[in-house]
């Protein structure tokens, strides 16, 4: 068993070499454990994370707030507070705040992520028009 006390991760920068547009306020929840690493991430209005995938998958677990998910070549969906998301391993993604409203979720990612381009500024807006 191991226990991350709130103390030991109060304040701490999030997962090392994540990729944002935006304000975002990362917090390393659970270091890397076994492959699994815990995050719990803020984003703005509009702020999001490049495009990205994981090696073994992802849960998101929405605790306030609205937002986007987008699946390479799929539309995308608008998140909400209580919403849970499993990510499949290997599926190219992005996830962030809605263009008027903040998002706070949970993310545990499975194994490496692997981080790409960031979504242009033109691609989300498309996505927050369709969405929301």
């Amino acid at each position: 068993m191991k226990i991350t006390r709130a103390a030991e991760q109060a304040g701490t920068a999030g997962k090392p070499g994540s990729k944002f547009t935006g304000d975002v306020w990362n917090y390393l929840t659970m270091p890397s454990t076994d492959g699994v690493t815990i995050n719990t991430v803020t984003f703005s209005p509009c702020a999001r994370t490049y495009w990205h995938s994981h090696e073994h998958g992802q849960i998101l677990q929405v605790v306030a707030g609205r937002g986007l998910i987008c699946t390479a070549g799929e539309r995308p969906e608008v998140l909400r507070a209580g919403d849970t998301v499993w990510i499949p391993a290997g599926e190219r993604h992005w996830h962030g705040g809605a263009p008027d409203s903040f998002l706070t979720h949970t993310a545990i990612s499975l194994g490496r992520t692997e981080w790409a381009e960031p979504v242009a500024d033109g691609d989300y807006g498309a996505a927050a028009t369709t969405s929301t």
